[in-house]
């Protein structure tokens, strides 16, 4: 059985590699909120458009590390390579193809989807420039894939500070024009992204070529495009591909639905959306170890402890969550005068922080549960219920955010309902289910 000592080993890489990674986001809030609330507006829907896109590739790199994990669990070390080689063949040919689809679709989809004339043009600047960064995050997330799946975390940690790094100085000099460079606004926000990846991308090729054991992991084994192994990597993906899109899919609608009240309203939602997020990264990283283990556990033939492993690691992921929104609640100003020093703006936006700070202390027990299912290799059962629990998010989205027309903090509401069934959910279906006998 795992100790919180071997939790946090694989948990601390992973989470401080989410929080390198997620500069991004709040750096790029950070900076284009000093540049106005089109800025902002554009930014988070070119990015959520741009992240709907990206969670496919993560989907499929979390089907890929369930498999390496389970080989690794199992001893079976050789298979790994393979399985990394083939999985990043098929994920790299997907971002050519999203990258040629979304480039020559741009327009009209953005037009369909955004009714401000203002923010439709500031928009589509971001995103056909954000776009490119799909030939690079199409694999750096199977190198996420590789190092989770092996558990040697800190790797992770390492590249995304190479991004983090990246992103800040491309964002301070493109965004605002200094030190010579051009003056590019929410465009230079986006180059600076894509920038950001390809340097993670150029990191993990050289660590992985001069640190790795190849022979051991199987990387020395090259071979043809193997179609059965696609083919079994998918049937564990597919579901968590079409999973993490429909979630994606969700958010973008909640954001369209804000778009529809004003430019103010989606600029509050996207200052409390990038907090969101960050708050959200010991929870997610707490999650990716639970997949991990769970795989490995199975793989060592421990399926009698994952319900324990998972309550372990759910009290741990809680008890960080109270730290955390303990201390955003007390210093709610603080914290959102990092993107704006608008002080009627930074105002309006502390009651949906508030909303949202209630919604983590359910994600946090929940987001585990529900990741331990994709754990035991049961990904359609993770799909079956995200449908389900992402179609009354949906509709209550509608109801509230276009047809009432509420206040932001009112459909921040729906992140509570939406984990609130989640975990419920979670627990009954580790409870009930016949999941221990998943082969993979």
């Amino acid at each position: 059985m795992y100790k919180n000592k071997d939790i946090w080993n694989v948990t601390y890489p992973i989470l401080l590699g989410l929080l390198a990674q997620n500069i991004i986001n709040v750096t790029d809030t950070a900076f284009l909120g000093r540049v106005g609330e089109v800025a902002l507006g554009a930014a988070a829907m070119g990015g959520l458009l741009y992240i709907c896109i990206y969670t496919i590739a993560f989907g499929f790199s979390v089907g890929t590390q369930i498999l390496i994990a389970r080989r690794n669990g199992e001893g079976n070390y050789r298979e790994v390579g393979p399985i990394m080689w083939q999985g990043s063949a098929f994920s790299l040919l997907m971002g050519i193809f999203f990258l040629i689809i979304m480039y020559f679709s741009a327009s009209s989809l953005i037009r369909m989807l955004i009714s401000s004339e203002a923010i439709y043009a500031a928009t589509y600047d971001f995103f056909t420039w954000r776009i490119w960064g799909f030939l690079f995050a199409f694999l750096n997330v199977m190198y996420r894939a590789l190092y989770i799946g092996i558990t040697r975390t800190k790797v992770l940690t390492m590249g995304s500070v190479v991004m983090a790094a990246v992103n800040v100085f491309l964002d301070y000099v493109l965004v605002f024009g200094e030190l010579g460079f051009p003056e590019l606004g929410v465009k230079g926000a986006a180059i600076a992204s894509v920038i950001a990846e390809g340097s993670a991308l150029l990191f993990f090729i050289l660590y992985t070529r001069y640190n790795l054991d190849l022979k051991k992991y199987g990387f020395t084994r090259f071979v043809s495009f193997d179609f059965n192994l696609i083919r079994r990597i998918l049937q564990i993906s597919f579901f968590t591909m079409a999973q993490y899109f429909l979630s994606m899919v969700i958010w973008f609608i909640f954001f369209m639905a804000l778009e529809r009240l004003g430019q103010r309203e989606l600029a509050i939602a996207n200052i409390v959306r990038s907090v969101y997020i960050v708050l959200l990264i010991p929870v997610q990283a707490l999650a990716t170890t639970a997949n991990t283990l769970v795989s490995n556990l199975i793989g060592n033939g421990g399926v009698n402890g994952v319900t324990s492993l998972l309550n372990q690691i759910a009290k741990i992921s809680t008890a960080v969550l109270v730290v955390c929104i303990a201390l955003t609640m007390i210093f709610p100003h603080s914290i959102l005068s990092i993107y704006t020093n608008e002080t009627a703006l930074l105002s309006e936006s502390v009651p949906a922080l508030y909303v949202v700070c209630i919604s983590m202390l359910i994600a946090a027990p929940a987001n585990i549960y529900f990741s331990g299912i994709s754990g035991t290799g049961n990904t359609k059962a993770a799909l079956v219920l995200e449908v389900g629990i992402q179609t009354f998010y949906a509709i209550y989205v509608i109801m509230v955010g276009m047809v009432l027309q509420e206040p932001v903090e009112i459909c921040f509401t729906t992140e509570v309902i939406y984990y609130s069934t989640m975990l419920l959910f979670s627990v009954i279906y580790l409870k009930k289910a016949k999941w221990q006998n998943k082969k993979i």
